[in-house]
């Protein structure tokens, strides 16, 4: 299991062992996996779990599998309970950046230690999002980091992870949990892991009013911001903005100006 080509392998052979034609959602479980890996004389994974995360978070499924989708629809996997996996034909299944939207300057307030030392991108964005407060500015709410990489188990879904939580406060007094997933340039938000992030909200803190976003940098100085709401049926974006980070004197009195004529 050295190679992502053998993941796809397993992947594609899982799907259209249980594929019928007009199918939505197809169900599988993890022995399916082993059982596949060893009929195609690659061996029992060392790590079985990794071969569903990686179409799940990483990168699409095998080109094989996305040309049997339903028209205008993506597979994704999603979890189903514990070891169990389905695919499900959605609307949606990544979220990148739109390179018609416009930019907005902020102040980069990073500390200039903590830009040095970031070990990943990831890492890299979170920070930048917490010192900068830009999940406030992008939500018009006063937020507070709670905990990162959050590792919990949803009752309907199994073992999750977040990568922050935080909670708000707006001036009516109402209360927010906002979950935030950070991807790096080259990656892409699943739509699956918003997913999670809502069912993780919705099953710790019931009581709160839960706002999910995605972030990911398209530039070292470029973050684009995503909100997401569930349209009834499926999750959708209704929100997105671009953050440039500039230092104090990047910011002129022209783009003020600008700022001040802009409307929601």
């Amino acid at each position: 299991m050295a190679t992502l080509s053998n993941y796809e392998r397993i992947i594609e052979r899982v799907f259209a062992e249980r594929f019928h034609r007009g199918d939505s959602e197809i169900l599988f479980d993890r022995d399916d996996i082993i059982r596949v890996a060893q009929e195609l004389g690659i061996g029992r994974p060392k790590n079985v779990g990794d071969v569903v995360y990686a179409f799940r978070y990483r990168q699409p499924l095998p080109k094989s599998v996305r040309a049997r989708a339903p028209r205008g629809r993506e597979w994704v996997i999603r979890p189903a309970g514990p070891s169990q996996y389905k695919f499900c034909a959605v609307r949606m299944a990544w979220v990148s950046p739109a390179a018609k939207y416009a930019e907005t300057k902020v102040p980069d307030s990073t500390p200039g230690v903590i830009s040095r030392y970031a070990l990943s991108d990831e890492q890299a964005l979170l920070a930048k999002l917490r010192y900068k407060r830009l999940i406030d500015i992008f939500t018009g709410v006063t937020c507070y980091s709670l905990q990162n990489h959050l590792r919990t188990a949803v009752r309907s879904l199994g073992q999750v992870e977040t990568d922050e939580l935080y909670v708000g406060i707006d001036k009516r007094g109402a209360q927010y949990v906002i979950p935030v997933q950070a991807k790096g340039g080259r990656d892409s938000i699943s739509i699956v892991q918003i997913e999670q992030d809502m069912a993780v909200c919705k099953e710790k803190f019931p009581d709160l009013i839960c706002r999910p976003v995605g972030a990911q940098f398209m530039r070292s100085d470029l973050i684009a911001l995503f909100e997401f709401e569930d349209s009834g049926d499926e999750l959708r974006v209704s929100s997105e903005k671009h953050y440039r980070l500039v230092s104090p004197k990047g910011l002129t009195a022209r783009d003020l100006q600008a700022y001040r004529l802009r409307q929601e």
